[in-house]
Parts: C-alpha cells; structure tokens; sequence
C-alpha cells in the first residue's frame, strides 16, 4: 500500500520522479520508436519508388544513424550507476568505437552498388534528425526533482 504525501503523490510515483535514469530511459523508448517509424516510411517511400536497391540503403542508413545515437544512451545508461568519471570514460570510448565503425562501413560499402545510395543518404539523414530531436525532447520534458530532501 503506499501512502500520500505532502504534494498528494503517493510514495510509489514520487521515487518514479527521484530515478536519475529517467530521462535517458524515456530518450531510448522515444528514439527507438522515432528510429522505427522513420524506418517504416523509408522503406515504404523508397521500397515503392526504387525497389530492392532502395529497401537496402533504407536498412544499411537506418542502422547506421539509429544505431550510432541509440548506442550513446545504452551505454550512458549502463553506467548510470557509477562515478561520473566512468561514464564520460565509456560514452568517449564509445564515440570513439563508433566513429572507427562508422568509418569502416562506410568505406567497404562505397563502391558497392546493391543498394541505393538516395535511399541511404536520404533515410540516413532523415533518421539522424528524427531521433536526435525525440531524443532531446524525451530528456527535456521528463519529470524529476531537482532537489532531493
């Protein structure tokens, strides 16, 4: 059973409000279903308009984008426990990995012609956009105290 306090929040939604990952929880949920919806479109728009080739550079762009921004908030989260230190050490490891996968990717797939290389810009820049900005508002309009007593 919980109890009410002084604000008439029961005890169980006021500890929802004191979790620090809150935020980032609510920015992974919020950017996996923008990252999903987007895919959908893309595939949809360019499936339609390019056939398998744009399916392709859909799929290659919108793992590449969601997975380069959705990675940043695992990996925050999984550090969010430990000191500050720790975690900025693993969200810059981090970056650094996936700059190098980015990179590498984007090299072996260069001259290759089964996908769309339209349909991968395209999807890859929208996908970046899209999230990034749900993830932002995800963090921006979550609830949580400030001040703890």
């Amino acid at each position: 059973m919980t109890s009410k306090n002084d604000l008439g929040l029961q005890e169980r939604d006021q500890h929802d409000f004191d979790d620090h990952r809150r935020p980032l929880v609510r920015a992974l949920r919020l950017g996996s279903f923008a990252l999903l919806v987007v895919t959908i479109i893309s595939l949809m728009s360019w499936g339609g308009y390019q056939g398998l080739p744009g399916i392709w550079g859909v799929l290659i762009g919108a793992a590449m984008a969601g997975g380069f921004l959705l990675v940043t908030v695992v990996s925050m989260l999984f550090t969010a426990s430990t000191t500050p230190t720790t975690t900025g050490a693993v969200v810059l490891g981090t970056w650094l990995l996936k700059i190098i996968v980015v990179f590498l990717v984007l090299v072996l797939i260069r001259d290759l012609e089964f996908y769309s290389h339209a349909a991968f810009f395209v999807t890859l820049l929208m996908t970046l956009i899209v999230v990034l900005v749900t993830e932002a508002y995800g963090v921006m309009t979550s609830r949580v105290t400030y001040l703890s007593a």
